[in-house]
């Protein structure tokens, strides 16, 4: 198999990751989200420690996925050096510690610990948006 047929597997191995890695971030927002609504945390933390197992075996290794198959997809594609590519890039990795700082949240919410609330998880979807417009577009 060459480079060549190999790319369509690695964007289609990019894409699915990136689907598992934006709805994991979107879980834990809406989570957190009714999390600082709640009126009774023991309600919420159940659903916190199950979305806290889901994060540790199913979006923190697809967001691995989105970043090793992403920048194997760049290589290949000779597209460091792209404008398009730098701001994607750069709105993966705001992506990224978004789900680091709801990690974070989450593991204080499942221990009973206050955390505070932020307004991060609202760049998500306009982030997940820019991010298909410029990988579609490559403008």
């Amino acid at each position: 198999m060459t480079l060549a047929d190999a790319y369509p597997w690695f964007k289609a191995l990019h894409v699915a990751c990136a689907l598992l890695f934006v709805g994991g971030v979107v879980a834990s927002g809406l989570l957190l989200a009714a999390g600082r609504t709640a009126t009774d945390l023991d309600r919420i933390t159940p659903v916190a420690m199950v979305l806290r197992q889901w994060d540790r075996t199913v979006t923190v290794p697809a967001m691995l996925g989105v970043w090793a198959f992403g920048i194997g997809l760049a290589v290949s594609g000779g597209w460091l050096a792209f404008g398009w590519l730098q701001a994607k890039l750069f709105l993966v990795v705001i992506l990224s510690a978004i789900h680091g700082l709801q990690s974070g949240r989450i593991r204080r919410l499942v221990a009973g610990q206050e955390y505070r609330s932020s307004p991060a998880s609202a760049l998500v979807a306009p982030a997940v948006a820019a991010i298909a417009i410029l990988a579609v577009i490559k403008p």
